[in-house]
């Protein structure tokens, strides 16, 4: 019993430190470093890469994307390490894959407001399996390219993710937790959807007007706002 008791604590552990590393919001503290607004603040109101590249810089923008991608990716390889040493199964994996993009949804460190998740998703995927990534990557850009609208992209890698993982001959359990990933992709982007389906979705083509850094009259700026995609 105790050798079960031992098995759950551990498994818990690693899911709650997956979910905590999920909870960083790149978009938050690089949007801080650069000195820009929150980003929850302007635009979309999304704390991601796409909405911090509204802000004119794109460096925020690369940096957002690279560390929301990362904490995806090591939270699930740290995972991946640690459980055979424990002797625990996929199903651990699989677990801080679907902990890490919740923490990224809904971050505790935040006030659960978090982002729509596409870059901690490849993130997880990319840790799942390298050509899994590399196969969602390709449907991502080639759509992202030549349509200039990144939630279309990232609604097709989501549809492709699953039957991609299944051909690949991944784990039952991972293609549970990708498409329990996949689903909340699709809840995250609703709104995107239905401005889709009304014709009224933005691009990221165009050239952004950059934010300012401080609100005129504001006091450190933390009421700034920004402009609307």
């Amino acid at each position: 019993m105790s050798g079960v008791f031992a098995d759950v604590l551990t498994v818990a552990l690693i899911v709650v430190v997956a979910y905590l590393i999920g909870s960083i919001s790149f978009a938050v503290i690089v949007s801080r470093w650069f000195g820009l607004p929150d980003p929850r603040s302007y635009g979309s109101k999304n704390p991601g890469a796409t909405n911090v590249l509204r802000s004119g810089r794109k460096a925020a923008a690369i940096a957002t994307l690279a560390g929301d991608g990362l904490k995806g990716w090591l939270a699930v390889v740290l995972a991946q390490w640690l459980a055979p040493r424990y002797g625990l199964t996929d199903t651990t994996i699989a677990l801080a894959a679907v902990a890490v993009f919740l923490g990224h949804l809904y971050p505790v460190f935040f006030r659960f407001i978090g982002g729509k998740g596409v870059a901690t998703a490849a993130g997880v995927l990319f840790a799942l399996s390298a050509w899994l990534g590399l196969g969602l990557l390709a449907v991502w850009l080639v759509l992202a390219v030549g349509l200039k609208l990144s939630s279309v992209a990232a609604l097709a890698a989501t549809l492709a993710a699953l039957p991609l993982a299944w051909w690949l001959g991944l784990p039952m359990v991972y293609l549970v937790a990708i498409g329990v990933i996949g689903v909340l992709l699709v809840w995250r982007h609703r709104a995107n959807i239905q401005k889709l389906l009304a014709g009224t979705e933005s691009g990221f083509g165009g050239r952004a007007r950059p934010v300012k850094a401080k609100a005129e009259g504001g006091r450190d700026g933390s009421q700034q706002h920004g402009i609307e995609p």
